[in-house]
Parts: structure tokens; sequence; C-alpha cells
């Protein structure tokens, strides 16, 4: 009687084991919409760079088998096979790979929901990431972590994302605000608009978007908009690891607050522009050029004084 007494509550433990396994494998994604898989995803589909690096943050590196293009760190991620460019995605090639996991980004401009629906309409399971604020890397950080069945590793690199955060926007938030112009691109003029996950990094250092009015994430602007706003700082971003040239083409508007007081700053695009734990990176440095700004300022007020 004890042995068949101890067998059923042996059954009933494993039981709730397997149904409370099964809970943990469901996440509510950024469109709101519940992402549920019956077991850890073992075969991920990446269609953005961030996600490749985020994925790899929450320790589900070796599940990957497809990424986009651009999709280059970290190294081992070269490796992966391609299935096409963010704007340009072959779902077949998707669909070749038998991914138990898709992890998408809405990037909040419209595009992209014709696509999510071919792939849920193929039964592919798909997560979407739509970062706005630094706080939402660790949220989709941690959810990978549940999806791919590693949440150790995942809510451990959360946390410490979330911990460096908190010190940045401490130590500087609070400072006395800079005014800047971040430029993305110079031809056509294009900047960020104050909703843009950027503009949010900005404010964790005391920087002011002179473009957070903008109603689109990425507006084009005009020259003579950014000299009437006249911003203490500029920071360029481009396409590579060093200075576009065309950041000191604003030498021509001496008058500019920037020019004169020779703030034209640099911030490697992978580092602001990708929504990744490196962003923390890209947010140190430019809060140590915004903290110039700010010493230059009080030192010229001094001396004019």
């Amino acid at each position: 009687m004890k042995t068949t007494l101890s067998l059923a509550l042996a059954l009933l433990l494993g039981c709730l084991v397997s149904l409370s396994a099964l809970a943990d494998m469901v996440v509510t994604d950024a469109l709101g919409r519940e992402v549920r898989l019956q077991q850890p995803a073992q075969r991920i589909v990446a269609l953005s760079p961030h996600l490749v690096e985020n994925l790899y943050s929450a320790g589900l590196g070796d599940r990957l088998v497809g990424a986009v293009s651009h999709s280059d760190y970290p190294p081992p991620a070269h490796d992966i096979a391609r299935v096409g460019g963010y704007m340009s995605v072959s779902v077949e090639a998707i669909v070749a790979l038998e991914p138990d996991l898709v992890v998408a980004w809405a990037s909040g401009d419209g595009g992209g929901g014709a696509l999510l629906a071919q792939m849920e309409a193929l039964g592919l399971r798909v997560y979407v990431d739509q970062p706005r604020r630094p706080e939402d890397i660790a949220r989709a950080i941690a959810d990978f972590g549940v999806l791919g069945g590693r949440p150790d590793t995942a809510n451990a690199a959360a946390a410490a994302f979330r911990q460096r955060l908190q010190g940045l926007r401490d130590r500087y938030a609070g400072q006395a605000p800079v005014t800047l112009f971040y430029e993305i691109w110079n031809e056509p003029l294009q900047t960020l608009g104050g909703d843009q996950f950027v503009s949010h990094v900005m404010r964790v250092c005391g920087g002011r978007n002179i473009f957070a009015d903008a109603a689109t994430l990425a507006p084009r602007v005009s020259i003579e908009s950014v000299l009437a706003r006249d911003p203490q700082a500029i920071v360029a971003s481009g396409r590579g690891e060093t200075a576009p040239p065309w950041l000191d083409d604003w030498r021509a508007w001496p008058g500019l607050t920037a020019v004169k007081n020779d703030h034209l700053f640099f911030v490697p695009p992978d580092l602001m522009n990708r929504p990744t734990v490196r962003m923390l990176d890209g947010a140190q440095h430019l809060c140590e050029k915004l903290d110039s700004v700010r010493r230059d300022t009080a030192r010229n007020t001094a001396s004019d004084g």
C-alpha cells in the first residue's frame, strides 16, 4: 500500500513539475502577444542584428540557425546562415531552417506586419521585439531565457544590465541638461525623434534631443532648423567605426554653439543605435562627452563673469 501511494505521489509530482516547466515557456512580447512553447527553443532564427546579440547575451547563441545580413556581433555570428536582410527577408529560407522560434523586430514605422502574418500563417512561432527604452533590452533578454530554457543565464545578464544602467542614470540624468542634435545621416539630413530608443539613452545622460518633438521616429530635417535650435552639442553616428567626414561640415557655421565650443562628437553607431547590452558602452561614452560640455559651459560662464 505504501509503495503504491509513494508511486502515485511520485507520478503526481512529476506531472506538476512538467506542468510548471510548460508554464515557464510562456512570455508576452512587445506587441502584447502571448508566445508559448511546449519545450525550450532549439532552433532560432533572428531577423535583426540586435536580436542576434541579445540572444547571445541570454546564453542562446548556440541555438541560432538563421540571421539577417549585418549580424556581425559577437564574432561567431558571422557563421550563422543568412535569410536575407531586414527589408528583404526570405520566408522560404526561414521555413527551410525548420525553426521552433523566430525572433523579429517591429521598428515602429508600420512595416513588418505583413511578414509577421505570413510567418504565423505558416505555423511559425514568432516573438516580436520593439525596444523603445533601455529597459526593454533587459526585458527581451529575460524573455529569451524563458523561451530557450536558460532563465538563470538570461536573468543574470538582464540584472547586470539594469544595474549598470541605473548607475549611469544616477550619476548623469540629474545633471544640468545639455541640448544636442543627433545626426544619423547627412544627405538627406536625418535625426531621431523623441520616442526613438536613442532619445531615451540621451536622457540617461542628461541630454535633451532638440528634435524630441518630431512626429516620426527618424525625421528628415533642414540645416536651417538645426541652426534655429542651436544645440550645445552635435553627435554623429554614421555607419562605421570612425567619425564620418560630414561631422566637420558643421564648422561652416561657426555661430553654432556646438561649433563655437568644439562640441562635435562621434559615438560608434553599433554602440548606440543597436539596442543591445553594448548600448551601455555607447551611453557611457555619450555621458562623458556631455559632461565635458557641462564643464566647458561652467568654465566659460565663470570666465565671462
